[in-house]
């Protein structure tokens, strides 16, 4: 059996991903500790206790920013 796959937009790329994620197992997915980044979900900044029962659907848009820590 194929596992079902979804088109989303990440950072403007169009990308696969498995069908049934929510934004926070899609960001792992891709490759990112949420811990690390802030999402913009379909426009809106959305609020990190959110991601665990965010469903992505197919056409959504994220935009991904990671933070980088720094100093002197």
């Amino acid at each position: 059996m194929t596992e079902a796959l979804l088109m989303v937009r990440i950072n403007g790329e169009a990308c696969q991903a498995p069908a049934g994620l929510t934004l926070e197992a899609l960001l792992r997915h891709a490759g990112y500790e949420p811990r690390l980044v802030v999402v913009e979900f379909n426009g809106e900044i959305l609020p990190r206790s959110r991601w665990s029962e965010q469903a992505v659907q197919a056409g959504d848009a994220l935009e991904i920013v990671t933070i980088v820590g720094g100093g002197s």
